[in-house]
């Protein structure tokens, strides 16, 4: 899916939020993409204290310098080699992505990157309206790649959300029928399968392939841990790994992640202390057990 570039340092467009205590969101995504050698450029949609887990936390919405804010890139002609997109605000903030995404890619080969965060353990988040959910479904039609989670794929197809004993012909339609409202490649993230596998799946629309990469399941929650796979995703894809590749690789970080928090045994809410094995981005794998399906 990557063509050739001429960046030595490829430039990821990150327009997501900014919470300030807690890993999550930019505080994420700034430091694992630009260890695995891309520049992240971000575009805050908001500015949080803390993200929503604390009870007590200042929120501030930035739909309204986002327009200003991406003009002044275009005014110095800035071009990026990939747009990843996350937690939007309002139906506004959508439009406004969809509009820059579509200035993106006609200025540029840019690779766009879409997380649907929308919800989770089968409950849509309080922040978002059906309307929104409707103009997710607008945004999706422009990505190249979307990473939803089981939740946010029922959400998106308007069906029935159930959480264990998944069949993966069941699994594969759900896969189909994303790719039929738009994106190339879509990766389903958190999976539990009939025959007791935890897994992501991933199909690849232009090959017709399907993918299943097992992980390793853990028994915790933690908040950020969908930015942490994204971001991951991204970062080895722009290394130079297949689709498929990036995904294990981003699945074996996120599960070493979460067991280093456990030992700790710090508050789950301050996310998965990734800073402790971040030596561990480089330690990449010599053999993937992803599967065609």
């Amino acid at each position: 899916m990557l063509k050739n570039k001429t960046n030595l340092v490829p430039k990821i467009a990150a327009i997501h939020d900014m919470s300030g205590y807690g890993r999550c969101s930019l505080t994420v995504i700034l430091p694992i993409i630009s260890a695995l050698g891309a520049q992240v450029c971000p575009i805050p949609t908001a500015i949080l204290s803390s993200h929503p887990l604390f009870k007590d936390f200042y929120f501030y919405d930035c739909t309204e310098h986002i327009e200003k804010y991406y003009q002044s890139w275009e005014l110095n002609s800035l071009k990026f080699d990939c747009m990843y997109s996350g937690f939007l605000a309002s139906e506004k903030q959508i439009d406004m992505i969809i509009a820059i995404l579509n200035k993106m890619k006609s200025n540029n080969d840019t690779l766009s990157v879409i997380d649907p965060v929308m919800g989770d353990h089968g409950k849509i988040y309080k922040t978002y309206t059906m309307e929104m959910v409707n103009k997710m479904s607008e945004l999706i039609k422009h990505a190249d790649i979307i990473t939803p989670n089981f939740t946010e794929a029922s959400i998106l197809l308007k069906k029935e959300y159930t959480s264990e004993n998944l069949d993966i012909i069941i699994l594969k339609e759900y896969l189909k029928e994303l790719s039929n409202i738009g994106p190339k490649i879509i990766i389903m993230t958190g999976i539990h399968t009939k025959d007791n596998e935890y897994a992501n799946l991933c199909y690849d629309k232009t090959k017709n392939e399907y993918y299943l990469i097992p992980y390793e399941y853990i028994d915790a929650k933690f908040p950020g841990t969908g930015d942490l796979f994204t971001s991951l995703f991204v970062g080895y894809l722009f290394r130079g790994k297949s689709i498929p590749q990036a995904i294990e690789e981003a699945s074996r970080f996120v599960t070493l992640a979460v067991k280093t928090t456990i030992s700790d045994g710090t508050d789950s809410r301050n996310g998965v202390a990734f800073e402790k094995i971040i030596i561990e981005l480089f330690n990449e794998l010599d053999k993937y057990s992803y599967r065609l399906i």
